[in-house]
């Protein structure tokens, strides 16, 4: 009789990231018992190792976009929070047994607060930024950008250290992303969900 692969039990604690299996489907109740340094994510209960320690120019230029808006979002309802800060996306049910998905997204804005608790934001966040980093362009550009197309993040830009760029995607109203014009250097991007934003490329990619 063939092996079946089952649920782990959500409460099993785990000390090493060697411990996992990737055959297997995990829940953010297991997740929350995941004891050791390493950083995942969890993409429909499959687990994604994220890069290594992101490299000093990946931190510069986040840093940056996070400064403007932060300046920006003073005088705003709306919250900013950078990786590492777990976003957790529910399909119906609530319970932490019965969420598959969750992202640790660069850079992402909430403004609706009853979604924040102590442990993250559970819902989509109304914008949400990824900034590429060697090794991790088909996981950003495919399976992230379905996950926050289906929840419903109404912005999702993506950041390119190598080519100093910036894409924008909006969701329209049949909840399918538009793409932008790609943004460059010079250029200024501005954001649906924050009307009076923009964000100076010249300042985020500068030397």
């Amino acid at each position: 009789m063939p092996n079946v692969k089952t649920y782990p039990l959500p409460d099993e604690k785990v000390y090493s990231v060697n411990e996992l299996d990737e055959s297997l489907t995990y829940s953010y109740a297991n997740y929350l018992n995941w004891f050791f340094d390493e950083r995942l994510e969890l993409i429909k209960g499959k687990i994604y190792k994220m890069s290594p320690a992101p490299s000093r120019y990946h931190q510069k230029v986040s840093g940056a976009i996070h400064t403007q808006f932060a300046i920006f979002l003073k005088k705003h309802s709306c919250e900013l929070y950078a990786a590492p800060f777990d976003v957790r996306f529910p399909s119906g049910n609530k319970e932490d047994r019965n969420i598959y998905t969750v992202l640790q997204p660069d850079i992402c804005v909430v403004c609706d607060k009853s979604k924040l608790d102590e442990r993250g934001c559970l819902g989509a966040p109304d914008l949400v930024i990824e900034i590429l980093s060697p090794g991790n362009n088909k996981k950003e550009l495919l399976y992230k950008y379905k996950i926050y197309e289906e929840f419903g993040v109404k912005e999702y830009w993506i950041v390119s250290l190598s080519d100093k760029t910036v894409l924008r995607y909006t969701l329209n109203e049949d909840g399918k992303y538009v793409p932008s014009k790609l943004f460059t250097l010079s250029e200024e991007v501005s954001s649906s969900v924050l009307p009076g934003f923009v964000l100076k490329l010249d300042d985020v990619f500068e030397d």
